[in-house]
């Protein structure tokens, strides 16, 4: 959450070609609101279980860059879908960082509203556990995202010189 996926995902994708779909943008589509105003009118509970669907739907999908919401990788079943069927990268920021981004962070992302530094930091560190199962991890801590997205793609271009039948 915060730490640059529709940014460095939007570069991925022009310099690979490929489409870009930031599920969160998605899933405000369908429902003509914003994230925050879904949380407060449908719940927590529907907007999980939207992005849960249309996640697994859009791992399915060949040459497609996906960014997936901070709370989504939580779910057992969208790290399945991710994990079985995408290659996964993990951006990490470290807490000192990302504690910077707060001011800008806090009024559109429901799951760190009403919630204290304390509180937030605890949110933090929970999810590092799933969000180390991945395919690769980088960490965007003082890297631009043009610096980031230039690491996955060559990183992605090495996997396939090395994957692809010949």
């Amino acid at each position: 959450m915060g730490v640059g996926k529709t940014t460095i995902g939007e570069l991925v994708a022009k310099k690979l070609y490929r489409s870009f779909i930031d599920i969160d943008k998605e899933i405000e589509k369908e429902f003509g609101m914003t994230a925050t105003d879904i949380f407060k009118i449908h719940g927590e509970d529907v907007f999980r279980d939207y992005e849960k669907k249309m996640i697994q739907s859009f791992c399915k999908q060949k040459l497609k860059i996906i960014s997936i919401g901070g709370g989504a990788f939580m779910q057992p079943e969208v790290r399945e879908a991710c994990l079985t069927n995408c290659t996964v990268f993990y951006l990490d920021v470290s807490w000192n960082e990302w504690k910077e981004r707060l001011d800008i962070l806090i009024n559109n992302r429901p799951i760190l509203q009403s919630r204290n530094i304390d509180e937030i930091e605890e949110l933090f560190h929970e999810r590092q556990e799933a969000y180390s199962l991945n395919n690769s991890t980088l960490s965007v801590d003082d890297q631009s995202p043009e610096e980031v997205a230039n690491h996955i793609v060559e990183s992605l271009k090495l996997a396939w010189d090395l994957y692809e039948p010949h």
